[in-house]
């Protein structure tokens, strides 16, 4: 399954039928296929499917249950994902690591297992990262700039390597920091450092900016006051210089602004 992103609308669309709607069962050869296949994605074997297909209901018995599995292991995946992500940017490493191994002791949804075993490896090398102040060409620039500041924070003095110097010359722009300035923060050790701290802060207040924002936008936008809506965005604009969330901004403002589609 690695590598592809599951397609689960179709047995999503017939639980929504059959589970919510009252809509009954029919076990024509699409359906079984479906459920056949959506079963085995959800670790669900062959055998307890054919004996499930064998009325009609077992069959909505089996559709609730790939339907469970589906629904429960998303939330638990996404809501652990959000808390191990606030735990890392809080340098809580452990804490973040714990949680994916928590959903990987009661998961068995491939997809979703995969997907936090995949977050606990970047996990664990930031943990890595910190602990050695060794860079990972594999992980995430900017997070390994955040952990890499964290480990001066615990006092270990920060090496100025080609690496670390190639890093810091890559996000440096994307922090709306201009080559020049940035040359003078990297005559010393103590401005690398104060490099990092400025990179790590625009994101940091750049993404709790435009998070609030999206918020109130939102529920300005469904409320039907469109032009305050447009404004969070606006303002958003005025302040910002983080490239990536200044695009943003502008995404969601053009979208503000386009014609809605005809139904």
């Amino acid at each position: 399954m690695s590598g592809w992103r599951m397609d689960w609308d179709p047995i999503g669309a017939l639980a929504r039928r059959v589970l919510e709607q009252g809509e009954p069962l029919e076990l024509t050869d699409e359906t079984c296929a479906l459920l056949l296949r959506s079963a085995r994605e959800v670790a669900i074997s062959d055998e307890d499917v054919e004996s499930a297909l064998l009325s009609l209901s077992t069959a909505t018995t089996l559709l609730q249950e790939i339907w469970r599995r589906i629904f429960e292991g998303s939330w638990r995946l996404s809501r652990a994902q959000n808390r191990a992500y606030d735990l890392r940017d809080a340098g809580d490493l452990d804490g973040a690591q714990q949680l994916m191994r928590d959903v990987l002791a009661v998961e068995v949804v491939p997809f979703y297992r995969e997907q936090a075993e995949i977050a606990l490896e970047k996990l664990a090398g930031l943990a890595e990262v910190r602990t050695t102040g060794q860079l990972n060409p594999d992980l995430h620039d900017r997070q390994q700039l955040a952990v890499l500041l964290q480990r001066t924070q615990q006092g270990h003095a920060l090496a100025l390597t080609d690496d670390l110097l190639a890093l810091l010359r890559r996000t440096a722009p994307t922090a709306a920091i201009g080559e020049a300035e940035a040359e003078e923060f990297l005559k010393s050790p103590e401005g690398a450092e104060a490099l990092m701290g400025v990179i790590v802060s625009r994101f940091q207040k750049a993404q709790r900016r435009f998070l609030r924002a999206m918020y109130r936008m939102t529920s300005l936008r469904d409320a039907g006051e469109l032009e305050g809506a447009r404004q969070q965005m606006r303002d958003v604009l005025a302040v910002e210089s983080v490239p990536q969330y200044r695009r943003m901004a502008e995404e969601v403002l053009n979208g503000l602004d386009s014609p809605p589609l005809e139904s």
